[in-house]
């Protein structure tokens, strides 16, 4: 099975942290892979090295075979990122957010308004993509920054928690979505999730992330199973962990805090 994804020995401190630790990664073509851990273990930074907005300090990520320090650029064009903070600007319409993501990814002018459409229509936004964004439900906001990812027609869709702040049924809408897309297209997704139900739901395989390593990867059948019966992946995240999905800085809460505000 070839690589979407490949991180070998990938180090990344921040003074005397190390927030990731000689991380060896690989996430297979085609499949929903979730990296889960509590807030401070490293997921957000190792999520941003490989969509090459931070530079690891030793190691190495590939991206359907790209070297993203050789290649940056390159890997860019390959992959679709939605950040835990918001990137859609309110005082835009939905139209406007998601064609000025076509020229960040270098669409083609002939190209960008039936891309634009495409998408927008795809996430069910193509009623509302001339209203202003500040009026979007945070469902809609999301799926507007699911648009704005897809665009650029990427093979790997970066998503780091896409559902904070989203009540259930919006929460339930997205991953319609991206299940959707990936009935429709080759897609391989990478998340980061604190809901377990949600990872154990979409993802094909886990891998559980503490103060900045990788202590387990599985299918999530096979991690619950490898606990006993009735086990839950909530289980099996305290289980290799030792504590709860919560946990992390200040900085992390009101990270999540200011994001979900945001989304209503």
């Amino acid at each position: 099975m070839s690589a979407a994804v490949a991180c070998t020995n990938l180090t990344k401190r921040f003074g005397d942290l190390v927030a990731v630790d000689a991380v060896d990664l690989a996430v297979v073509k085609g499949e929903v892979f979730g990296l889960l851990g509590p807030n401070g273990a490293g997921k957000s930074t190792t999520i941003r090295m490989i969509a090459t907005l931070t530079r690891p300090d030793s190691g190495r990520v590939e991206v359907m075979g790209r070297d993203t320090a050789a290649e940056p650029m390159a890997a860019r064009r390959l992959l679709g990122y939605v950040p835990q903070q918001l990137s859609a600007e309110a005082a835009l319409s939905g139209r406007e957010n998601v064609e000025l993501f076509a020229r960040l990814y270098d669409v083609p002018r002939r190209l960008r308004r039936a891309r634009v459409d495409a998408v927008l229509e795809m996430m069910g936004l193509a009623d509302a993509a001339d209203r202003v964004t500040g009026t979007y439900s945070g469902g809609m906001i999301r799926r507007l920054e699911l648009a704005q990812a897809l665009v650029g027609e990427p093979s790997l869709l970066v998503l780091d928690e896409p559902t904070i702040g989203l009540d259930p049924m919006a929460r339930e809408g997205l991953w319609q979505r991206v299940a959707e897309l990936r009935r429709a297209t080759a897609l391989t997704v990478l998340i980061t999730t604190h809901y377990m139900e949600e990872a154990d739901e979409a993802c094909d395989r886990v891998a559980l992330m503490d103060h900045g390593r990788i202590v387990e990867v599985g299918r999530p059948a096979d991690l619950k199973a490898s606990l006993g019966t009735g086990a839950t992946l909530d289980d099996v995240f305290r289980h290799h962990t030792g504590g709860s999905v919560e946990g992390g800085d200040l900085r992390d809460v009101v990270s999540v805090r200011r994001t979900a505000h945001r989304l209503g």
